[in-house]
């Protein structure tokens, strides 16, 4: 394995560890977002003429539902299990998609979440687990020196 390959790998880690943190983060105010979408309908302006138009409420029990899920996605992702950056993938690409539904709603945070969600897409994606365990077990020891 090169140099390069090695310095991506550790970047592609360290960055699924920053992913897992955004997941659990991302899905926490996204369920209070739905909180407040479901709590008080009139926290949220759309324009009238909105194709996806739902009620709030819909709308907020869906963001509750999806920040729930999200957010325990993210807990998975901690254990790095291969379901758990599948899953990762998956509710990423979903959040996307309702985020994407959300935007006459709330257009920056909308914006945020997409693009945090890409981000994650490409962490968990370019992270192979097992060939950074490979080079560590492979790499060269230094031997010890007897006093």
């Amino acid at each position: 394995m090169s140099d390069t390959t090695s310095v991506k790998q550790g970047f592609a880690v360290g960055t699924s560890i920053g992913a897992a943190v955004i997941l659990v983060t991302v899905g926490i105010v996204q369920f209070f977002q739905g909180l407040a979408a479901v709590a008080e309908n009139e926290v949220f302006v759309v324009g009238i003429d909105y194709v996806y138009q739902f009620d709030l409420t819909t709308w907020g029990w869906i963001h509750l539902v999806l920040g729930a899920l999200v957010a325990l996605v993210g807990l998975a992702l901690f254990t790095g299990a291969a379901w758990a950056r599948v899953s990762a993938v998956v509710i990423c690409a979903i959040s996307i998609i309702a985020n994407f539904l959300w935007l006459p709603y709330y257009p920056w945070w909308s914006t945020l979440i997409i693009a945090l969600n890409i981000v994650v897409i490409w962490a968990v994606s370019t992270w192979k687990p097992t060939q950074t365990t490979h080079a560590a077990a492979h790499a060269p020891s230094t031997p010890t020196q007897s006093a």
